[in-house]
């Protein structure tokens, strides 16, 4: 008892009776701190239901193959997919799953062949509502390299998820299991993809994820299918020469008539962006950014119709307070988990061939928006996209040399040159 009184008296017992408070404090503030993902998304497509359609093959899926092909930005050493059955009404049964190097839509670089497994399994069944995510693949890809991805599916497919506006040819086999095959021969193809929903590489030190996120302009409708030339693509390019290619993975969530409030006349357009902005943008693996350019739809839509297609009704056209109102509810939950926005101004859209999708009145709101946007602060940063690509004569037109055929969405040089308008140092 009396030597142990002695210890607790000594000035060096003291010392660390004293320090051991501030010890403990720096551990569990080190605990604290947010840890390096092991993995980060390299690229992805926001799902939705895709539609009925007798003409589609990748909705009449029937022990059959589909080839579908994406360009990845940052590369790794290994891969992993996530493979998504969330707007499915039934399992999901994919028999066996593989990835290659792309030769085109219908083959591969034969060595390149690799099976994906999960769990240890080559084939998995998906519940309804859910996703999965694959065991790694060790199978090195350079940054922008093209793979292909091939899933059996051997029994009837009742419901779809997939991307609508893929701008890469997917092809689907005649019967049976066609993964390890060199070339799918004489296969149908199709303009959409199914199911593959992201891919990931292992993270490298202070690795970081910009996730572009909105409509079909995002998507990158209007330009080029198979040449990669959407504006988020165009990005990653620019950052690749500044910094490498190893700080920043870009990766691409628009959605073709995708609206910031409402969901779409059609399934396929998706849920609403105050919707689905949790799975497609805050939960993407090592996001640290979002550009967000999203509304024209929400203005555009209402009382407007494409062909028999009524795209809104006239008495929900939203005011500019509703659309700034959502903005800055995506930049609060953004923020809730230290994620940055970059806001981009709504691109012009007059010649659109869209009956009622452009009006004065239509526009008069997309400038009060445009000016919100600009001058509020709301945002971590502003790029003003319309700035670069409208008429300076005609403020209400796409330049001429910007715009696609609908005078809606920009050509490959719109998109260039909204990639190149971005301030580079808005990603520190």
């Amino acid at each position: 008892m009396e030597r142990a009184k002695r210890l607790q008296q000594s000035p060096a017992f003291q010392k660390i009776i004293l320090l051991l408070p501030l010890v403990l404090l720096s551990h569990f503030a080190a605990s604290q701190q947010p840890k390096q993902p092991q993995w980060i998304a390299s690229w992805t497509a926001s799902q939705s239901v895709m539609d009925p359609d007798p003409s589609e093959p990748l909705t009449n899926l029937n022990n059959q193959t589909v080839r579908e092909r994406l360009v990845v930005t940052v590369g790794g050493k290994q891969i992993r997919i996530r493979l998504s059955n969330e707007f499915g009404s039934a399992p999901l049964q994919l028999g066996r799953v593989s990835i290659a190097i792309a030769q085109g839509p219908a083959g591969v670089v034969p060595d390149s062949i690799h099976a994906v497994k999960f769990d240890g399994q080559e084939s998995i069944l998906i519940p309804p509502g859910a996703s999965t995510l694959s065991d790694p693949v060790d199978f090195p890809v350079k940054n922008g390299a093209e793979i292909s991805v091939s899933l059996y599916l051997p029994k009837p497919v009742t419901s779809v998820t997939g991307h609508g506006l893929a701008l890469r040819r997917a092809v689907i086999s005649a019967s049976g299991d066609h993964t390890h095959d060199a070339a799918i021969q004489s296969g149908k193809e199709s303009d959409s993809s199914v199911f593959l929903s992201t891919v990931l590489v292992p993270a490298q030190p202070n690795q970081r994820v910009i996730v572009a996120f909105g409509d079909s302009t995002v998507d990158g409708d209007g330009s080029t299918p198979e040449a990669d030339r959407m504006w988020p693509s165009d990005l990653f390019r620019r950052l690749e020469e500044t910094h490498g290619g190893t700080q920043f993975a870009v990766v691409n969530e628009g959605l073709a008539g995708n609206r910031l409030l409402h969901e779409g006349p059609v399934a396929s357009f998706g849920a609403s962006g105050i919707a689905r902005f949790d799975r497609d943008a805050l939960s993407v693996p090592g996001i640290a950014y979002i550009v967000l350019l999203e509304g024209t739809n929400d203005i555009g839509f209402p009382g407007a119709s494409f062909g028999d297609l009524h795209l809104a009704p006239a008495n929900g056209a939203p005011t500019v307070e509703d659309i700034t109102g959502a903005y800055k509810k995506l930049i609060a939950r953004a923020h809730a988990r230290n994620i940055r926005v970059i806001g981009s101004t709504i691109m012009s859209c007059e010649g659109v061939p869209i009956t009622g999708y452009h009006t004065e009145a239509k526009e008069q709101i997309r400038q009060a928006v445009n000016q919100w946007i600009r001058t509020s602060g709301a945002f971590d940063g502003v790029v003003d996209f319309d700035a670069v690509v409208r008429d300076p004569d005609h403020p209400g037109r796409l330049l001429q040399r910007f715009a696609s055929a609908d005078h809606l969405h920009p050509n490959d040089a719109g998109y260039q040159a909204m990639a190149d308008a971005i301030n580079l140092s808005l990603f520190r």
